[in-house]
């Protein structure tokens, strides 16, 4: 595969300035084609986002029309922050779904947002520790033991929601699991990729079409207008609900900086910590405003890796395409009309999906599932996940994926210390978790040869 002109742009040049290239074959990020022809393929950046990240805000309540505003904010902050050399859509995080889920139960869709702000504080702090020190400190803290563990636990932690949404309808809901599969295995290319996308429109015809959808909020809802905006709140016991969310978003941001780097062959390492902070940055705005937390997406990866075109000019479009999405409370009020028939057949894959990318990051990274240190570092909490253990101390309450995600990182790390000065643990030599391009993201694509992450 031939490779794009790797040769960086000029620093003293203008934020906004890419060449013109001609040949369509790959163009480099600081390149781009013709407008007309930017223009269509960051439209396709919009249409491949789409279908995950309108997907969280219906699961989790928020106004659909918010987020993809956030989204189309957060995309277009981070391409600022990354000085317009990082090519990336930020989406919805599915792994804001069971802490924000579990927020909204117990004190309010307010105190969920709130965990949202934190999370984006920290991811804050993180990228600005990683862009003056590196990320070798995050590799050892998490290997790939703890990050598939962790991503495992998030995705099958949701279990028991999306079967409550497919008991609902679940005629419809069977059908859209049939019509998944069967997209997957018909096609290829960009339509293949948008299987969740494509699965969703017809199970939500076909629940039109049995007097399962409520239009009467579409019909009175304006083509053009703000969204709905709600303001956080500040509740202690729920923010250990998504401290796990912190470590994903994480190893999701390095994991999308690395397949960049492989795609563009031009080495972006430098941004890391520019990405971290600047999707936490996204995150923290979508949190104040009434959005979902933002995550780089592999969709778009999918997208780029199709058509060979890394222009971040088409990322412009797509982030200014979802602001006008975002603006009109007619497409807002179409995606909150989606029945739980249709949520329930869709999530029942996408949950699952999320808990095997965890064990792909295992996979991947050849973690050794004969040591005894793997072993119960995975074992233990993903028991706790799945069982959604729960432990309160005061006004704190941990819940499975904040018990599991801690249970994963003291498990290995007093193993490797004690065992290793008693000799009674063999050492693990752990694969850098920036080698790790299969982090959890917010639903499933495929790249050239099928499914890679989940989002």
């Amino acid at each position: 595969m031939s490779k794009p002109d790797v040769s960086q742009p000029d620093t003293k040049t203008s934020l906004f300035s890419w060449k013109q290239v001609d040949s369509g074959d790959v163009v480099a990020p600081h390149e781009r084609l013709t407008w007309p022809r930017t223009v269509s393929i960051g439209l396709q950046h919009v249409v491949a986002m789409f279908g995950a990240t309108f997907l969280v805000p219906v699961l989790t309540g928020f106004p659909p029309a918010t987020t993809l505003l956030f989204s189309g904010i957060g995309t277009i902050l981070f391409l600022l922050i990354t000085r317009n050399r990082l090519p990336s859509y930020l989406g919805s995080s599915f792994a804001i779904i069971a802490p924000v889920t579990a927020a909204t139960a117990s004190d309010g869709q307010g105190s969920a947002l709130g965990g949202l702000v934190m999370v984006g504080i920290l991811l804050v702090i993180i990228g600005a520790v990683v862009h003056f020190a590196g990320i070798r400190w995050i590799e050892a803290l998490m290997p790939p033991i703890i990050t598939g563990t962790i991503v495992a636990v998030i995705g099958l932690n949701l279990a028991p929601t999306a079967k409550t949404n497919y008991e609902k309808d679940a005629i419809t809901a069977t059908v859209v699991l049939v019509l998944l599969i069967a997209v997957l295995i018909l096609f290829k290319g960009l339509l293949g990729r948008l299987a969740i996308f494509v699965c969703v429109i017809l199970g939500y015809l076909l629940a039109l079409a049995r007097g399962k959808v409520e239009t009467d909020a579409i019909g009175a809802a304006s083509w053009v207008g703000f969204p709905d905006f709600q303001t956080p709140t500040l509740h202690f016991s729920v923010l250990p609900l998504f401290i796990p969310v912190v470590l994903v978003l994480v190893v999701e941001n390095i994991g999308h900086v690395k397949s960049i780097n492989t795609m563009t062959g031009i080495n972006y390492d430098k941004q890391i910590g520019r990405a971290l902070g600047a999707d936490g940055l996204a995150t923290i705005l979508a949190g104040s405003g009434g959005g979902s937390a933002t995550t780089t997406y592999a969709e778009n990866i999918g997208v780029m890796a199709a058509t060979k075109i890394y222009s971040t000019a088409a990322y412009w479009v797509a982030g200014v395409a979802a602001v006008l999405l975002g603006l009109s409370p007619k497409v807002g009020a179409v995606i909150a009309s989606i029945p739980p028939g249709v949520l329930g057949g869709v999530t029942t894959a996408l949950y699952g999906l999320v808990g095997i990318l965890g064990v792909n990051i295992w996979v991947t990274n050849r973690v050794d599932f004969s040591k005894p240190i793997n072993q119960f570092t995975a074992a233990i909490p993903l028991v706790i996940g799945i069982a959604d253990f729960t432990w309160k101390i005061g006004d704190l309450s941990f819940a499975g994926i904040a018990l599991g995600a801690v249970a994963a990182l003291v498990i290995y790390h007093v193993m490797k210390i004690v065992g290793g000065i008693r000799g009674t643990v063999v050492p693990d030599v752990a694969t850098p978790v920036d080698a790790t391009p299969a982090a959890a993201n917010d639903g499933p694509t495929r790249g050239n040869d099928g499914p890679t992450r989940a989002n």
